[in-house]
């Protein structure tokens, strides 16, 4: 066995220090640390004592949670209290907050009926047209970046909408308002202007092209609405009327039949953003009833050949003004009413005043001779005279307080009652109806009653807005010289249609047929409504009435007439001038002459009735025969031809006009 290795025993020396430990490199590429001085063989170092961790207390945490919930819990209930108050207790008022600025309500205009004459013809329309707004708000200088937006906005609009700029800056600057309105009823052509301005700043305003990004002309919008038109301008003007800036109507028929044209408007309420309108929200609200349409008794080829003609006459004439109406005779409806001067309801800026009412049944005048037919009737159904009765008619008439004369100087006339009627002579007239009564106060009561039943002193029954039932006093009241120009057409006043209405009694046989204007009603259906029949009433006996024709015939046709020139050839006519003097409505007095002609033909068959005036000629002749017989000839050969009224082939029965006094 090999021999074990003796054990060396440890003698224990003194501690050796420790070792320090080599430093950790800095990097791989850094310099090593030193290295350690080896320890001294045979000694230990001693080790420092260690060192107890050090703890940190914590204090206790439920009071600073109790903090933050309690903090937690105040802040949430003024939430559920400020809830409470919006959804229960102010729900309401906020509510209608909210909807002011949420939702726009606009009303729906209802489209205007038409009105058109007897065919069906368009005498006043509605088009369509725009009303332009703005959004006020649009135009403040935080939304459109720019101080003056409303007077530059302005000064761009005011051309194109015929305004004054600062008229529509101030409107631009309304405060606190989502709305105002810029201009009413602008044609489809006005709102594609701006339409096309609003595209063009909208280019300008991109940033690309050095614009802020803010359209000036984006807060200008537009509403739908309807615009009235007249297609044919100044024809039957003075019959329509016209309708004011609201679209509602302010003259003539237009007024009078509003209830029936204006329609119902509508509403429509939406959800709107910025002044636009939300297209997802939808919308709600009533629909517009439109109008009724109105059919009017006017024959619109007649109407023009009559204003055609009075229009030339009164210009030739130099006259204040002058009034053409044609009436059916059998049925009352008035075919024709013509004022001249007249005006153009389209564009009311350039009217005149005075025109733009309708003189025909506003103008209140002394008649003159043409007021003798109902003196003639009253003599004739009265049975106090006969058309061949001899009336022997002086120069000169002195009566009352008063010496009366014919219109022209004479020897003295024998004449038949015919023949009174057929020259025109007051004189005449004065003398015959003096036969009436036992006495001139009875005889002017009988007279009276005769005018009355006439339609004199009473409305015509059109109910047309602003019309005259013409003066009429009661025999009592009449002066002395009243009593006998009365029966010769001076002293008591009528209008244009009264006195028509008067020779369509005569031509339908002795019945008086109220005028009318309007045939029926088409309503937003579709479906006719025939005007209500106007109410008749019998004047004189049809034997009367069918000799008081014969004799207007002589006016016309034999040559000792007055009204010669009111010859159509081919058709038999019956007809009457007069020539009055005019009370000047601004002196207060007599001054210049009211001339007319009225008539009825055939004479035998009676169709048409044409009347007319002329107030006030101050150049050539003053004659009624003379200015307004041509008139009727026109007028009337026209409306005979239009309503294709042949002659009747029958020949005149040429009533003697002067009898001889030798015995």
């Amino acid at each position: 066995m090999p021999p074990k290795e003796p054990t060396r025993r440890r003698v224990p020396g003194p501690a050796r220090p420790a070792r320090p430990r080599p430093a950790a490199a800095s990097g791989s590429g850094g310099p090593r640390a030193p290295r350690p001085a080896p320890r001294p063989a045979g000694r230990s170092t001693p080790r420092p004592p260690a060192r107890r961790p050090r703890t940190i207390r914590l204090g206790n945490p439920r009071p600073r949670l109790r903090l933050i919930s309690l903090g937690l819990t105040l802040v949430m209930l003024v939430f559920v209290v400020r809830l409470l108050q919006v959804q229960a207790v102010d729900a309401d008022a906020y509510a209608a907050k909210a909807d002011k600025y949420r939702f726009q309500e606009y009303t729906l205009s209802a489209e205007r009926g038409e009105i058109t004459d007897r065919n069906g013809i368009a005498l006043a329309a509605s088009v369509d047209a725009y009303d332009i707004t703005a959004d006020p708000q649009l135009f403040t200088p935080e939304e459109s970046k720019t101080a003056d937006a409303p007077e530059r906005a302005a000064a761009l609009l005011a051309p194109i909408l015929g305004k004054q700029p600062a008229e529509l800056a101030k409107k631009l600057r309304t405060p606190k308002s989502r709305y105002t309105l810029l201009a009413r009823k602008q044609t489809p052509q006005v709102w594609n202007q701006i339409k096309d301005l609003k595209k063009l700043y909208a280019q300008k305003s991109q940033p690309s092209a050095g614009g802020n990004g803010v359209n000036l002309l984006g807060g200008v919008l537009s509403e739908p609405s309807t615009k009235r038109v007249y297609p044919n301008g100044e024809l039957a003007a003075g019959i329509l009327g016209y309708v004011n800036a609201e679209g509602r109507g302010a003259g003539g028929l237009e007024s009078m039949l509003d209830p029936q044209l204006a329609g119902k408007d509508g509403k429509i309420r939406f959800t709107q953003s910025g002044g636009r309108q939300v297209p997802t929200a939808g919308s709600r609200g009533t629909p517009a009833v439109p109008g009724a349409g109105i059919e009017l008794t006017i024959d619109r080829d007649i109407q023009w050949a009559a204003q055609q003609a009075i229009t030339e006459q009164v210009r030739k004439s130099k006259a204040d003004r002058g009034y053409v109406v044609v009436q059916d005779t059998r049925t009352g409806e008035v075919l024709a009413m013509a004022n001249a001067p007249g005006f153009d309801p389209n564009d009311l800026s350039a009217a005149n005043a005075a025109a733009m009412g309708n003189a025909a049944l506003q103008d209140a005048y002394e008649p003159g001779s043409t007021s003798k037919v109902m003196s003639m009737a009253a003599v004739l159904e009265e049975g106090k005279a006969a058309p061949d009765t001899h009336v022997t008619v002086p120069n000169r008439l002195h009566r009352g307080d008063r010496l009366f004369k014919d219109d022209i100087d004479h020897p003295t006339w024998y004449l038949t009652l015919n023949g009174v009627l057929a020259k025109s002579s007051n004189i005449g007239t004065i003398l015959a109806t003096g036969r009436l009564g036992a006495t001139q106060a009875e005889s002017n009561e009988v007279l009276h009653s005769y005018l009355r039943r006439f339609g004199i002193g009473s409305p015509t029954g059109l109910g047309y807005p602003g019309e005259t039932p013409g003066i009429l006093a009661k025999p009592k009241d009449w002066s002395t010289s009243q009593q006998y120009t009365i029966p010769f057409g001076q002293g008591l006043s009528v209008n244009a249609m009264q006195a028509a209405s008067v020779y369509s009694t005569v031509a339908n046989g002795g019945v008086r047929i109220a005028p009318t204007l309007v045939r029926g009603t088409k309503g937003p259906d579709g479906r006719f409504t025939p005007a209500p029949r106007p109410e008749e009433s019998r004047v004189v006996s049809e034997k009367t009435a069918r000799t008081l024709a014969t004799m207007m015939e002589s006016v016309v046709d034999d040559e000792e007439g007055t009204g010669t020139r009111a010859a159509i050839p081919g058709y038999r006519v019956a007809g009457k001038t007069g020539t009055a003097n005019r009370v000047d409505p601004e002196l207060g007095r007599y001054k210049g002459y009211t001339a007319s002609f009225a008539g009825f033909a055939p004479a035998d068959q009676p169709r048409v009735t044409v009347y007319c005036a002329i107030q006030n000629p101050t150049k050539g002749s003053y004659f009624g025969g003379q200015i307004c017989g041509p008139i009727y000839k026109k007028v009337m050969e026209f409306a005979l031809k239009t309503l294709h009224i042949a002659p009747t082939g029958s020949d005149p029965a040429r009533l003697p006009v002067v009898f001889d006094p030798t015995p």
